[in-house]
């Protein structure tokens, strides 16, 4: 980047005349030495990176050192390569519409190496013209070219990761609620679930040291059992899946366009299961992507709450989800066996713990005070005072303590409904903390400490029960998120999100299924035949269309053999740069002729001469026949002349 500011200054100063070019030598050692950092740096950032920054250092260098036409060519040709390879990182709207704008300019610059009138309007003009005689090609390309898997794959970068994380402690998920950014937005096929059952699973936590949850290696391990069906055909589900009575009509389909994180973390409500390429379903009923979401995805997710999770519980997993570090929170402990005494029988000793938190003076906040060593004895029985971390914890720790398998599980709740589109959006402060306990004949069940504490929160979202401008709004002031409060301002907000939702749905996530869809659409039933003739019959007329508006063909042909003649010699002018326009005269034109191109300015003269008498004169058959002789002469002279120049000029440019 250093080297390509360099070199951009140096060319302002090339063209303002205070610095000379620089000389090859300098070129040349900046070039070796900018190519030795990248080949060292090449495994870091990986092989297509640095070749892409090889190409830019290229460009850079070139720039400064200009001298004629080919030179410019070069680096025309070269800004097409580079906008083709900001697609691979970057295909937001806001983007696409950045690329558009330099294509156009870089199509101008083409533009004005072949035309001599130094106009940039007409060149702006006619370079927007040219790309949009080029959509519709695109268009047909982009519905029928197969889906393939890119035959390269972007690297991973170093950035920082967003969102949640592998691991959770006090205070992990309150960071988040300070973050207005978007997570996913997500779209029902069907009839949505009320906020309260949007419960966004992402990771789930079964290793406890005392201060932190941390995800057990075995459930990322690709070496175990993955869950590898659509759950289309629930005879498919694995067996530690099972149907509960009442789960017909509870099955919920949607697709989730997932921002990017730089984690593999993706989101699904209950059992979430996929059929994309690229997710692994995994044993915890959450879903991995096999790499690092660096771009926006989009995948398609079946859901069934009342698919029972495990109704069999391994000796292994039973003890992973038991365990609890030594010494560790005794008063919790102790408070675990009162409950287990109480109440012998689990189901009615995990509610007696969830009425616990209304019983006692319990608090929901976003700054509780600090704890101890002891975390969770410090809050339970102390502070009184937490997030749904706090409360998730302390619920699991007594679970466990008491013999019910346990474990934490973190992602989002809630969703903002836009009903402009009929999506919801799930923005990065939504996320929350529970608790999923196993029951015999019942599985995994959700418990959600919080639900007792801020009901709110959970039946009618976050903003319900938190000020947005004491959480997420206090870092992000100007966030649109600012301006739900005008009615104006977030109808335009929700039109603006309704817009780059399209395009993140139609166009980047333009799969194989919605491709099927589209082409059924306009074909009927899909045949190779069909979609063979599709393309064919789209590019010819396409291309006609191309060749009619630059002139190559005409359909409707004068007649007039005196007005062909005198406006193919307009036409060869108009492609050097001096079109004639539609309300001027053969004697004005010529007079802009005459000044543009004096080399030609006699002859074009005669022309024009012998054309106003043939069309505006009165003269005798004999007359009239010698001046057609002379006008397609001169016609036929000119275009021969105007042909040779242009080579000539094009041969000393180059």
């Amino acid at each position: 980047l250093s080297i390509c500011a360099i070199c951009i200054f140096w060319r302002i100063g090339i063209y303002l005349g205070r610095v000379a070019k620089p000389p090859k030598w300098l070129v040349t050692a900046l070039a070796l030495a900018a190519a030795t950092t990248l080949a060292i740096v090449a495994g870091q950032i990986g092989v297509l990176n640095a070749m892409v920054n090889l190409l830019i250092l290229g460009y850079a260098l070139k720039y400064i050192e200009m001298r004629n036409r080919r030179d410019v060519q070069a680096v025309v040709l070269v800004g097409y390569f580079l906008i083709a390879f900001t697609f691979i990182h970057q295909q937001t709207l806001l983007s696409t519409l950045h690329l558009l704008v330099v294509t156009i300019i870089n199509t101008c610059v083409l533009i004005s190496l072949y035309h001599d009138e130094k106009n940039f309007k007409y060149a702006a003009l006619l370079g927007s013209k040219i790309l949009l005689q080029s959509l519709p090609f695109a268009i047909v390309l982009f519905l029928v070219l197969p889906r393939l898997a890119p035959l390269w794959l972007v690297p991973p970068q170093n950035k920082a990761q967003t969102g949640l994380s592998d691991s959770v402690s006090f205070g992990d998920i309150n960071e988040l609620t300070r973050s207005s950014a978007l997570a996913f937005r997500a779209t029902f096929s069907g009839q949505a679930p009320t906020n309260e059952k949007l419960y966004w699973r992402a990771i789930v936590m079964e290793d406890y040291d005392g201060k932190t949850w941390l995800q057990n290696p075995r459930i990322t391990n690709k070496n175990s059992l993955n869950r590898n069906n659509t759950n289309n055909d629930i005879a498919q589900r694995p067996q530690h899946l099972a149907k509960a009575d009442s789960a017909i009509g509870s099955q919920f389909e949607y697709s989730i366009i997932a921002e990017p994180s730089h984690q593999q973390w993706l989101f699904g409500l209950d059992v979430a299961n996929t059929s994309d390429r690229g997710i692994r379903a995994l044993n915890d009923f959450t879903l991995l992507a096999e790499r690092p979401i660096e771009q926006k995805r989009l995948y398609q997710v079946i859901s069934n709450e009342q698919l029972i999770m495990e109704p069999k519980l391994s000796p292994s997993v039973r003890n992973i989800n038991l365990a609890l570090p030594r010494s560790s929170n005794p008063k919790t402990h102790a408070l675990a066996n009162e409950f287990a005494l109480s109440y012998p029988e689990p189901k009615s000793r995990l509610n007696a713990m969830m009425r616990f938190f209304t019983e006692q003076p319990y608090y929901y906040t976003l700054r509780p005070p600090r704890v101890g060593e002891q975390q969770i004895d410090d809050f339970l029985i102390t502070n009184k005072a937490g997030f749904c971390v706090h409360y998730a914890s302390a619920f699991a720790f007594m679970a466990r303590a008491t013999g019910i398998p346990t474990r934490l599980v973190t992602g989002y709740q809630g969703g903002e409904l836009n009903s402009t589109a009929g999506y919801y959006s799930i923005y990065q402060y939504m996320a929350h903390a529970w608790v999923e306990v196993w029951l015999a004949d019942e599985g995994w069940v959700r418990f959600d400490p919080t639900a007792m504490i801020a009901p709110e929160r959970v039946e009618q979202g976050f903003d319900a029960f938190f000020d947005p401008k004491t959480s997420y709004l206090m870092d992000n002031p100007f966030s649109s998120l600012a301006y739900r409060d005008n009615p104006m301002l977030n109808e335009l907000r929700m039109r603006l999100a309704s817009i780059d939702y399209f395009w993140s749905s139609w166009v980047l996530g333009f799969n194989e299924q919605k491709q099927r869809q589209v082409l059924k659409e306009i074909l009927g039933n899909v045949t190779r035949t069909k979609v063979t003739i599709f393309i064919i019959v789209s590019l010819s007329v396409i291309g006609l269309s191309i060749a009619y508006s630059a002139g190559l063909i005409q359909f409707r042909r004068s007649t007039d053999k005196h007005l062909n003649a005198y406006y193919s010699v307009c036409k060869l002018l108009n492609m050097r740069g001096l079109p004639r326009k539609h309300h001027e005269g053969p004697q004005a034109y010529n007079q802009r002729v005459t000044a543009a191109f004096p080399s030609i300015a006699a002859d074009f003269t005669k022309l024009t001469q012998y054309f106003i008498a043939l069309k505006y004169q009165n003269m005798d058959p004999k007359r009239a026949k010698r001046f057609s002789r002379l006008l397609i002469k001169q016609s036929r002279w000119l275009k021969i002349k105007i042909l040779k120049q242009r080579l000539a000029l094009n041969k000393t440019n180059t």
